[in-house]
């Protein structure tokens, strides 16, 4: 009885994952700029290369992630959104890569998975990554390199497959020559 209460949560926040409600069709225009941004947008989500989508705040970053998932061969998939600014530093590593039971306290017993597994097979969009800690990209690089992630207070790898379309706001270039962002990532 608690499995089968377990897989339906997982079911259930699955489901709600898996809302992404805008389409390129959906995002309406008249401006030749814009026309061509869901055109560029259309071609990425035919690859499944990892995306960055640069933009004043307000201006429908998430908008056009959700339409390059609906658009790729992952539309049946999670799409699992993750603002990094809105979740405190200390808690982002645990709510991206999950966590074994009793790794730190207040742990639950049975662990946690984390974003990217949720994501598995779907988009992972990392809302804000301008914002996320220098060490936090290290593990987000290596993630993308090895397609693996290890939970925190784990240490067996787990094999994951997810396309990743991060945003954000902030100038990385200028954030690079300050040694703030990864110039690698």
């Amino acid at each position: 009885a608690e499995l089968e209460h377990k897989i339906n949560e997982y079911r259930g926040e699955i489901e709600r994952l898996q809302d992404s409600r805008y389409s390129f069709d959906s995002i309406k225009t008249q401006d030749p700029k814009m026309e061509y941004l869901k055109k560029l947008g259309r071609k990425a989500s035919e690859s499944n290369s990892t995306v960055l989508i640069l933009g004043e705040s307000g201006t429908g970053k998430e908008m056009f992630a959700q339409a390059i998932h609906r658009a790729s061969y992952r539309k049946t998939e999670a799409f699992v959104p993750i603002n990094c600014a809105a979740i405190p530093n200390e808690l982002l590593e645990s709510e991206l890569f999950g966590y074994e039971g009793g790794a730190f306290t207040g742990a639950k017993r049975e662990g946690k998975p984390g974003k990217f597994e949720l994501a598995d097979g779907g988009t992972l969009f990392l809302d804000e990554i301008g914002e996320m800690q220098y060490h936090l990209q290290a593990k987000l690089l290596r993630v993308i390199e090895t397609k693996n992630i290890i939970r925190v207070g784990g240490n067996k790898p787990i094999k994951i497959d997810v396309r990743i379309i991060a945003a954000t706001n902030r100038d990385l270039k200028a954030m690079i020559n300050k040694g703030q962002f990864r110039q690698d990532l």
